[in-house]
């Protein structure tokens, strides 16, 4: 018994570091020959230059109105063409950029630690508390996250954060599942057990020896997540609950645009694409980080 008490390799999970770590290191390597989920991280990594450096990339003010250029098509001088007010449609949807960055991590940096928390005290404790927590998680899931959000955004009135609050309140519950699920197969260790015999107390196993062992499918999941909270974030700026006018948001511009749809396709048509070049080139690279850090799910 002294030997299984005092073995530092049984008693200590895997150090996350040392996890971290060895994850990129296999990823860097993977990552040569999934040349698609390489598009997406490149594609993510332009998204997030150009929110950084938006006043530097940005031809015009984004806010600034020329009346004479109004509703121009796309040239040299406009990219993307003008709007209504004659601004620059470009120069709004690098700006809009760090809205949207803005918005998936905001939402992500809150809905990760809820969801990871909740879903390994409901893994780890299992009985009435388990039950207790995955009840609240299923009546949660039970609602749309679109119309629960907008009920949430309507309460607490228009705005960027409110949207960001509005999002976050809905899309915990599939990372606390996730959590759930893996704490269930990970309080079941050879070292959660030696960990017990040695003396250590519940938190202590909870955050030290299942927490972060969850954590990388947390990631996983969260990066899935993201083109749905792009365009949840769109849809409520669409309708006039999320970042409100100056503002480029991506979604309200396509609402402000839609009346001119007919006629001048590209100021909906533009801010359209952005979503949906942000929102695919998320799904590629969750998809991508998927199989690389979970083998049950690698290609054949």
């Amino acid at each position: 018994m002294s030997n299984i008490v005092h073995d530092d390799a049984i008693i200590r999970p895997p150090a996350i570091g040392a996890r971290i770590w060895n994850s990129t290191t296999r990823i860097l390597h993977k990552l040569a020959d999934e040349p698609l989920g390489m598009i997406g991280f490149i594609i993510l990594a332009i998204l997030v230059l150009v929110a950084i450096f938006a006043p530097l990339i940005a031809p015009y003010d984004p806010a600034a109105q020329t009346l004479s250029d109004a509703l121009q098509p796309p040239s040299l001088a406009h990219l993307a063409g003008t709007d209504e007010f004659g601004r620059d449609i470009f120069s709004r949807l690098v700006h809009g950029t760090r809205i949207t960055i803005q918005t998936v991590l905001s939402v992500s940096v809150i809905v990760g630690p809820i969801g990871l928390v909740i879903g390994v005290v409901a893994g780890f404790f299992g009985g009435r508390t388990d039950a207790i927590l995955m009840r609240a998680t299923d009546i949660v899931l039970s609602f749309p996250s679109l119309i629960l959000a907008l009920a949430f955004a309507a309460a607490l009135g228009a705005g960027l954060g409110t949207a960001i609050v509005a999002i976050s309140l809905t899309a915990w519950p599939p990372i606390a599942r996730l959590a759930r699920a893996e704490a269930l197969v990970v309080r079941n260790a050879d070292y959660v057990a030696a960990a017990r015999l040695y003396g250590a107390s519940p938190l202590r196993i909870l955050f030290l020896y299942i927490a972060p062992m969850c954590i990388p499918s947390v990631i996983v999941r969260l990066t899935l997540n993201m083109a749905g909270i792009i365009l949840t974030a769109a849809s409520l700026g669409f309708l006039g609950l999320g970042a409100q006018p100056p503002l480029p948001e991506w979604g309200a511009m396509i609402s402000s645009g839609r009346k001119f749809m007919l006629d001048y396709w590209w100021v909906a048509v533009m801010p359209g694409l952005a979503i949906l070049l942000t929102s695919l080139a998320f799904n590629i690279a969750g998809d991508t980080l998927r199989d690389l850090l979970d083998p049950r799910h690698a290609r054949s």
